[in-house]
């Protein structure tokens, strides 16, 4: 018989450090290019920084098709999963998008879902909304993919 944890404190959350501000700032620098420019400069700064969660879903954003964008996001998921690790994350717990840092990982996950769901991936699809939940019971409130 296992035991459960009843504390008061509840799941422990991991909160991502910040991307450096040259990435974020390149980023949002390309919002005012046309779409296939766009693309390429976002892939440039994944090019630049590719264990940054938050450049894998802005690429996926600007994706040109659904499998570039399912490859891209699944990408930035996985690196998130790496940086979570790093940062003390043993597979429960939260991972909050009031968090503005957690939000590149957390774009991926949902992202992964959406595109998982458009190329017949279905189990994953759920797989991957599931464990948004998990990680932000809140995530009604985030932006949408």
């Amino acid at each position: 018989m296992s035991t459960v944890n009843l504390s008061g404190t509840g799941p422990g959350e991991t909160v991502l450090p910040a991307d450096p501000s040259e990435l974020v700032e390149g980023l949002r620098a390309t919002s005012h290019l046309e779409v296939g420019e766009r693309r390429d400069a976002v892939a440039q700064w994944c090019a630049r920084f590719p264990t940054s969660s938050l450049a894998w879903a802005s690429l996926g954003d600007v994706a040109r098709d659904d499998i570039e964008a399912y490859s891209a996001y699944r990408v930035g998921y996985h690196r998130g999963l790496d940086a979570l690790r790093a940062n003390g994350w043993r597979g429960s717990g939260y991972v909050r998008w009031d968090h503005e840092s957690n939000r590149g990982f957390l774009r991926c996950l949902d992202g992964l879902a959406k595109f998982a769901g458009r190329i017949g991936e279905v189990a994953e699809s759920a797989r991957c909304s599931q464990f948004a939940l998990q990680l932000d019971p809140r995530s009604g409130r985030r932006e949408q993919i």
